[in-house]
This record gives structure tokens, C-alpha cells and sequence, in this order.
């Protein structure tokens, strides 16, 4: 390695290293030594070495921009009992202001042995009641990060019924625990919905979930629900994507792990190949599928993959549509008090609600 390229290096790793140094060590309004310019070093195999200056586009409401600018750093690695601990806190509080938002009513009910909570609009249409939403919360398949938070805003929006799922985590229940509990779920609604009117989608690990049961039921020889919603998710665990070089789940707050195998979810895919079909559905025959929507955002952890899978649907020549939405991180949809939310949340209880209500059997 020549002297040039060692001082082009270290000057690299400095320049990031203070670029992701955790905001609070350095108050706002003051100076710290921040790269102030665009630096770029390609090693031989194309691997990149960058540091970027990058301002929060004017494109996105004043209340995204002031969500950006005061997001946290990535806390180090905690336990799974923290982990969980910390995650139902803010579950719970968002759960208390979609509520507010959106007034729904809610109940627990067993669905093939499965816990679920049943979201039921105010005042559903006579003309939606025979049609019914599967949602599967994301959280990392180890925890339960938004459940109620991304049943009731669609449920009140789409005039829909929406079956929260509370599938088995890892990793006590490694896959495929949750596709075997989903799927018994769609079992049980078929004895009261035609398949064609019952939707299924979810966030996150729960958008990865959606695709995943998918392909399971038609490998099982059932039918495939009408519509299908994957919000920023992913259709392959073997390989990460370009996206996950560089955004955290909170974009650029900081602690950034290198990509390499999915290891963050490792727990869930245990001992199966990650480029089994089922766990990894862009290995799957994907024609005939449902109508899909899918929808990320530029800096979230899973754009590469939300759009690979996007890619592999259009090759099968599926009706899917690809939305991406500027600057925002992983999810950001479960941050209710920004209108890009109530646009992104819109869409997708306009799209799930209007190709069920299409389908005729």
C-alpha cells in the first residue's frame, strides 16, 4: 500500500469518524471540526470510502426537518430484555396518540390459536364489511414495535377491519414460527372472507413477513390474499443491500454496523438457507402475485432492498408500485405527527382499500 493512498485513508476514517461521533459530545450553535467538503476513495474491488455533506432538502414539511435534525444517535447493542423493555415504551405512546388520531374499536380475539386484536372502524360501510386487512407489526421479529401503531391509522382509513398479529419472536421462535402463525390467521379468516378480500401487509420485519407467507401459501396450494402491502421490507436474507452501507435505522444517527449476512436478524432465520423461497421470497416464482405496494424512503436502511424486491415483482410481471419518499429514515411512518405520515398512511390505506373492494368473486 503506498504512503498516498495510507494518508488518503486515515484522512477518510477521520473525516468519518467525526462525521458519526454521537451529536450531545458537541452542542448545538457549537464549532466542531465536521468535514465541510465531499471526499470519495475507491479501493481496487470497488468498495467506497466517502464522507458527504448533505443538507435537509426544503422539499420536506418544517416538521420533518426539525424531526431530522434532533434524531437520537443508535444506542449501543442492549439486551434483548432492554431491547424489548425500550420498544414496547414507545409502542405503547404512539399507540395512545394513533388512537387519539384515529378513533377505532379494538378487541382481542383468538384466530387459529393465534393472538390477534381485531381494529374495527367507526361507521364501516356496509359495502367494506366483507373485507378484512392482515397486518404483521415490525420490530425486528425479536419485539413488537408497532402492532396497534400501524393497525388503527390504515383500519380507520380504509373504512377496513384490520387482524393485528401477534406472531411468536425470536429468538425463542425462529423462522418459521411467524409465517406458521400468520398463516394460520388467513386460515381461519377464509372461513368467514373469500381469499381475494382479505389484504395482508406490514412494516419493517413485518413487510419482510408479508412476502414470506405469501409464498408460503401458495407452496402450501392456498389461495393468495387479494392485495399485499410490504413497507419498507426486504425479499432477500442472503445478501444486503447498497442502502445498508449507509443508513442506520434512524438514516444517518450514528453507529453504523458493517453489512455483511443479515446478522441482525440471525436469531430469526436460525439455522434455515437464507436463500430459501420462502424465507428469502425474491428466490420464489413470484407470478401471479397479488397487487403489492411498497413504499421506503432515501434514507432508510432498507431502500436497496425494498426496491430489489420491487424489481424481481415487475420482472413477474405483478402490478406493483414502488413509492419513495425523500430524506426520511426506516418506518417513519410510525412518527404520526408529520405530514409526510398522513400522505404515506393515505396511500396506503387507499391502495389496500380500493384493490380489495375491486376483487369479485
Amino acid at each position: 500500500m503506498s504512503s498516498d493512498y495510507r494518508l488518503r485513508a486515515c484522512k477518510t476514517i477521520a473525516a468519518i469518524v467525526w462525521l458519526f461521533l454521537p451529536s450531545q459530545l458537541f452542542p448545538r450553535g457549537q464549532d466542531f471540526p465536521v468535514p465541510q467538503t465531499d471526499t470519495t476513495t475507491i479501493d481496487g474491488d470497488g468498495t467506497a470510502h466517502i464522507t458527504r455533506v448533505v443538507p435537509v432538502p426544503q422539499t420536506l414539511s418544517p416538521e420533518a426537518r426539525e424531526y431530522l435534525a434532533h434524531l437520537p444517535p443508535v444506542p449501543p447493542e442492549p439486551t434483548l430484555a432492554d431491547h424489548r423493555a425500550n420498544t414496547d415504551r414507545a409502542r405503547i405512546s404512539r399507540t395512545e396518540l394513533a388512537r387519539t388520531l384515529y378513533p377505532v374499536e379494538i378487541h382481542e380475539e383468538m384466530l387459529g390459536g393465534v393472538r390477534c386484536d381485531v381494529i374495527r372502524p367507526r361507521d364501516a360501510a356496509e359495502s367494506k364489511r366483507h373485507l378484512v386487512l392482515i397486518n404483521v407489526h415490525g420490530g425486528g421479529f425479536n419485539s413488537d414495535s408497532g402492532s396497534l401503531v400501524e393497525g388503527i391509522p390504515i383500519s380507520s382509513l380504509s373504512g377496513i377491519t384490520v387482524v393485528s398479529v401477534y406472531y411468536r419472536l425470536a429468538p425463542e421462535f425462529p423462522f418459521p414460527a411467524a409465517v406458521d402463525d400468520t398463516e394460520a390467521v388467513f386460515k381461519e379468516l377464509m372461513k368467514t372472507y373469500q381469499p381475494s378480500q382479505i389484504g395482508l401487509y406490514g412494516t419493517s420485519a413485518g413487510a419482510i413477513l408479508t412476502g414470506e407467507v405469501a409464498v408460503r401459501l401458495r407452496r402450501d396450494g392456498l389461495p393468495l390474499p387479494g392485495v399485499l402491502g410490504i413497507f419498507s421490507g426486504s425479499g432477500d436474507m442472503s445478501r444486503a443491500g447498497d442502502s445498508q452501507a449507509l443508513y442506520t435505522v434512524r438514516g444517518f444517527a450514528g453507529n453504523l454496523q458493517p453489512p455483511g449476512r443479515v446478522s441482525s436478524l440471525s436469531p430469526y432465520i436460525g439455522t434455515t438457507d437464507p436463500r430459501d423461497p420462502v424465507l428469502s421470497p425474491i428466490f420464489a416464482d413470484l407470478h401471479g402475485f397479488p397487487p403489492t405496494l411498497l413504499v421506503t424512503s432515501t434514507r432508510d436502511l432498507l431502500l436497496s432492498s425494498t426496491a430489489d424486491l420491487h424489481r424481481a415483482l415487475l420482472r413477474a410481471g405483478v402490478q406493483a408500485q414502488l413509492v419513495v419518499f425523500d430524506a426520511l429514515p426506516h418506518a417513519f411512518w410510525y412518527h404520526l405527527e408529520l405530514p409526510e405520515t398522513k400522505e404515506a398512511l393515505d396511500l396506503m390505506a387507499r391502495f389496500l382499500a380500493d384493490h380489495l373492494a375491486s376483487n369479485r368473486n
